[in-house]
């Protein structure tokens, strides 16, 4: 009869104690984002986050304006991006999307990102100023050559998922002007970068946290944005404590 009170005890026990966990990794919190917070921000906090709190984040890189969408849809508790709120509204508002209400937003700066020009390791530039950067970058400059370089053609690589990074660039280091059209396409900003790195001649912009030795990476003016999270209304608990971290213990993590 002991024995069998006892077997009652621990069964109740292991029972607690997987609630105890499902407790623990049931304060999800769903963010969607783009490269400049994924990579300045959220991927650095997400593993320390995890061990010291009991929040578990959910990351969808999906680029901003995904991310916006997906706020207005409920699929997400926030959204990042690396722009400030205003440009990230008119990006939306140029693409076709129509904001339901300007409004319902609450809007907060979580970080700044620094914006770099990257080319094939072949690509031997020290330097670009910033109208030999709006040269490349509008088409007008073809050829590595005409600003110090190899003789050799310059191929564009386009992030089809880094829309706020090409208008911050475009705002900053080309006074406004066009894209060239004369692209290769990527996806987010690793894809650039690894397709920059595969193709000879090749140049595309990425975080400062995505720069290494085996890329080119001239040193330009300085191109800088703020990495701005929204959420639809005031944040949720699970937000205010990721916030928190950020704010928090997560600082010492950011500058790695």
């Amino acid at each position: 009869m002991k024995s069998g009170k006892f077997l009652v005890c621990v069964l109740m026990v292991a029972v607690l104690l997987g609630f105890k966990a499902a407790v623990v990794w049931s304060a999800e919190v769903k963010v969607g984002a783009g490269a400049a917070p994924s990579e300045n921000v959220l991927k650095k906090i997400k593993e320390p986050m995890e061990k010291e709190t009991d929040l578990k984040l959910t990351l969808i890189d999906n680029g901003p304006y995904e991310a916006l969408v997906d706020l207005d849809q409920g699929k997400v508790d926030a959204a990042a991006g690396g722009l400030t709120f205003g440009d990230w509204l008119a990006m939306m508002e140029k693409k076709g999307y129509q904001i339901p209400d300007k409004n319902a937003y609450k809007y907060r700066v979580i970080g700044k990102d620094i914006i770099k020009v990257i080319a094939n390791k072949g690509v031997t530039v020290q330097e670009l100023s910033k109208d030999q950067m709006k040269g490349i970058f509008t088409g007008k400059i073809a050829n590595w050559k005409e600003v110090g370089g190899p003789d050799q053609a310059i191929v564009v690589i386009w992030g089809k998922k880094i829309p706020g990074t090409h208008s911050v660039f475009q705002k900053q280091a080309m006074d406004g002007e066009a894209y060239t059209k004369n692209v290769q396409e990527a996806e987010a900003a690793e894809s650039v970068k690894e397709k920059v790195k595969a193709v000879a001649g090749a140049v595309g912009l990425a975080p400062v946290t995505l720069v290494d030795d085996t890329v080119s990476v001239p040193k330009i003016p300085e191109v800088g944005r703020p990495i701005t999270l929204i959420t639809k209304g005031e944040p949720n608990p699970q937000v205010v404590k990721m916030l928190d971290y950020i704010r928090g213990p997560g600082q010492q993590y950011l500058g790695k």
